[in-house]
């Protein structure tokens, strides 16, 4: 028989163990916070004689030196970025038209999602595949002045990826697709009432390298360029270590000085895999840009990023 008083004992030891690390760590949470209300005392005291506050090293304001970063006051890299397949989509001279379709017999959550995406890019239209393979739909996209086909993938019933090919020369780009969660999953109710017509603004964050800047008018070129601010609608694709994070807000002003921001949905991560010229074709495509099957072929960093 077990020895019931042994048994206690013990569980008497890891309780007391237990306590004092959390002692010590609430010991410890405590000694920091005291010191920088101390540090705040004493540089509102010196005004502007203050130090400079420190700003703590991360992994993404130490990211190594990459010689394809842009410099926007090169006259030369200005105009090599803006005179690329998008020059006719900046210059205004067309409007986008996509074309958004999934994989065969989707999911009803990668259903949910495609429509959700119909309401988010401006002039978009859902048509699914029916077996048909992506070379012919974008031939019949082609067809009919369609300026982008967007595909969405999927695995074990969830949207996984998603190939954008710009028409009618290219290029296109293969995304993988994370952590997707849709307008009805939303801490806020009734959140889908809030989609409006109105064409959304377009924010884009951190794309700082010529591989950056190429995906990133990409991303742009899918919605009108000419945002209609009266819906108070606005996406942002922010770049974070070469992942891409999706949101979709609308926002109000409380006052002359505070606005507030409502996630309207969905929300989704993108983490590019390849760039081809041209449109779909993954036996004689030209890529110019793919990642490696395995991190440490690509990567010899963590500090190491491309976009």
């Amino acid at each position: 028989m077990v020895d019931k008083n042994v048994t206690r004992k013990k569980n008497d030891g890891q309780d007391g163990g237990f306590k004092e690390i959390h002692h010590r760590l609430t010991h410890i949470t405590q000694l920091k916070k005291e010191g920088q209300k101390q540090r705040k005392k004493e540089a509102e005291a010196l005004g502007d004689q203050a130090p400079p506050k420190q700003i703590p090293r991360t992994i993404e304001n130490t990211r190594e030196a990459d010689v394809t970063t842009v410099d926007h006051e090169d006259e030369e890299i200005t105009f090599d970025i803006t005179h690329d397949e998008y020059e006719a989509y900046f210059s205004k001279t067309y409007e986008p038209k996509i074309l958004i379709t999934s994989s065969d017999n989707p999911h009803s959550k990668t259903i949910h999602f495609i429509r959700e995406l119909t309401k988010i890019f401006p002039s978009s239209e859902c048509q699914w595949r029916k077996r048909s393979s992506v070379k012919k739909m974008i031939q019949s996209a082609k067809e009919k002045d369609y300026t982008d086909v967007v595909v969405i993938n999927e695995d074990r019933r969830v949207p996984n990826g998603m190939l954008v090919s710009h028409l009618p020369d290219g290029p296109t780009a293969y995304f993988k697709i994370s952590n997707v969660k849709l307008t009805k999953d939303m801490k806020y109710k009734n959140i889908i009432k809030e989609f409006t017509s109105h064409r959304p603004e377009v924010i884009l964050n951190n794309f700082q390298t010529r591989l950056g800047q190429a995906v990133s008018r990409m991303l742009a070129s899918l919605f009108h360029y000419d945002p209609q601010f009266k819906g108070r609608r606005a996406v942002t694709f922010h770049n974070q270590r070469d992942y891409i994070f999706f949101r979709h807000h609308r926002y109000e002003f409380k006052s002359q000085k505070r606005a507030a921001l409502r996630e309207l949905g969905p929300r989704f991560t993108l983490r590019l895999k390849w760039l081809q010229k041209g449109t779909f074709d993954t036996i004689e495509g030209d890529y110019e840009w793919i990642i490696a099957g395995k991190r440490h072929e690509m990567e010899t960093s963590r500090r190491r990023f491309f976009l």
